[in-house]
């Protein structure tokens, strides 16, 4: 089993940054892939920011420019800082760490973008 602990949502203003955080423990021996989604009331869940242990980074097209997605290989962590919020940026986002066996999923973290 692995566990996601996601920090760092919250209220923001148009124009602001926030850094999320999410920390994997447990059986963490075989990821290859970890990332950000979100998902939007009344939309479906899709993909922010994603990276590959080959090196392979992939990022939605709404946030390219604003977002960075990096890790902390020895603390197991992986960040996403966002930079120039926008009020569609609004929505519960969700860590991911990917293994051969299954997919796993943090508890979300609520990020609004509101004046």
């Amino acid at each position: 089993q692995v566990q996601l602990v996601e920090s760092g949502g919250g209220l923001v203003q148009p124009g602001g940054s926030l850094r999320l955080s999410c920390a994997a423990s447990g059986s963490i021996f075989g990821i290859y892939a970890m990332g950000w989604y979100r998902q939007a009331p009344g939309k479906q869940r899709e993909l922010v920011a994603r990276f590959f242990n080959g090196g392979t980074t992939n990022y939605a097209d709404s946030v390219k420019g604003r977002f960075t997605i990096s890790r902390d290989n020895a603390k197991n962590t992986v960040y996403l800082q966002m930079n120039s919020l926008k009020p569609e940026d609004t929505a519960v986002y969700y860590c991911s760490t990917s293994l051969p066996s299954r997919t796993y999923w943090g508890q979300g973290t609520q990020v609004t973008v509101s004046s």
